[in-house]
């Protein structure tokens, strides 16, 4: 198997509390909730652990709450490269209604100095170079900017690295000047990447081209419980995910994501890779917390995904 670095530059504690239907202004009571230490890179890196990879994580850790991280790092046991920074890693609140809806109420992160981002760099240094593949994921953290982000990824793919981005906002348009080698958006933030709506396969598709004309190899476009569309060079598959009984969506892209990685990097057939992957993240949407649990029920919905050409023109597209 493959050795991957995964960095998450703003990683967070993630709080999960289901209740029944979020009433705004008023007092709500909860049915249960769910402490992870968590971050989309981290995320990734649980799923490429099951899944058999060897796996470094990295970013910037809050001192102030260390515990839940390095916990998961030990029992997962993960290569530790993170830099610990003074304050606290953000905390992010997921409240989950009974019928899958997600409402995110997101922290800001520490701040992170110059002296901080060149440290992360001096560590990357020395070991960037025996992995096989590198994930970046996720939002930034205070202090570090669009273009330091910018810079890393052109330094990682200067090495020879497979680069993977998955991020949003200002980080994202400015990661995909480095033209990574695969990048996976939703449609909002590939649509707000690129300044332009994106309603029907055919624009994606056009923004996909645009993308791989300036270096990137492959876009996948999640669209949730309408599933997934990857772009490559010599075509595009659409895979469309089964329906479940949906616990939380948090984790489910970057499930998603892994699989892909997974793979890819193991010179798999496509629709078999992109098959996997979304049964993966159907089964992400089936539980609280990150990896791959059941093994049969993995096998089933892998049974149960449609893979199929994306058709220019949909029933409701005009």
């Amino acid at each position: 198997m493959a050795r991957i670095l995964t960095l998450t530059l703003n990683p967070a504690l993630d709080l999960t509390v289901s209740l029944a239907t979020l009433q705004p202004g008023a007092v709500n009571r909860s049915h249960a909730q769910h402490s992870h230490a968590a971050g989309k890179g981290l995320n990734v890196a649980q799923v490429l652990a099951d899944l058999g990879h060897s796996v470094t994580v990295g970013g910037f850790l809050g001192q102030d709450n260390l515990q839940p991280f390095e916990a998961l790092m030990a029992r997962r046991g993960f290569a530790d490269c993170f830099v610990r920074v003074p304050g606290e890693t953000r905390s992010n609140l997921k409240l989950v209604e009974g019928d899958g809806r997600v409402t995110d109420i997101n922290g800001v992160g520490p701040q992170v100095d110059e002296h901080a981002q060149g440290e992360l760099l001096a560590r990357l240094q020395h070991l960037a170079s025996g992995h096989d593949a590198v994930v970046v994921a996720g939002s930034l953290p205070p202090g570090v900017s669009p273009q330091w982000l910018q810079m890393l990824l052109a330094w990682f793919k200067s090495l020879g690295l497979k680069v993977i981005l998955d991020s949003s906002g200002a980080a994202l348009i400015a990661g995909l000047k480095s033209a990574p080698w695969l990048v996976k958006p939703n449609t909002d933030e590939l649509a707000e990447a690129l300044g332009r709506p994106l309603h029907s396969i055919a624009e994606q598709q056009a923004a996909a081209r645009q993308l791989m004309d300036q270096g990137v190899e492959h876009v996948v476009v999640s669209q949730g419980e309408q599933g997934v569309i990857w772009f490559r060079r010599d075509g595009a598959l659409q895979a469309l995910p089964p329906q479940v009984v949906v616990a939380s969506t948090v984790g489910a892209g970057d499930s998603l994501l892994a699989g892909m990685l997974h793979g890819l990097l193991n010179a798999e057939p496509a629709a078999q890779t992109l098959r996997r992957a979304t049964a993966i993240a159907a089964q992400a949407v089936t539980q609280i917390g990150f990896g791959i649990g059941d093994r049969v029920q993995l096998a089933q919905l892998e049974d149960a995904v449609r893979v199929q050409i994306p058709h220019a023109r949909q029933e409701g597209e005009q």
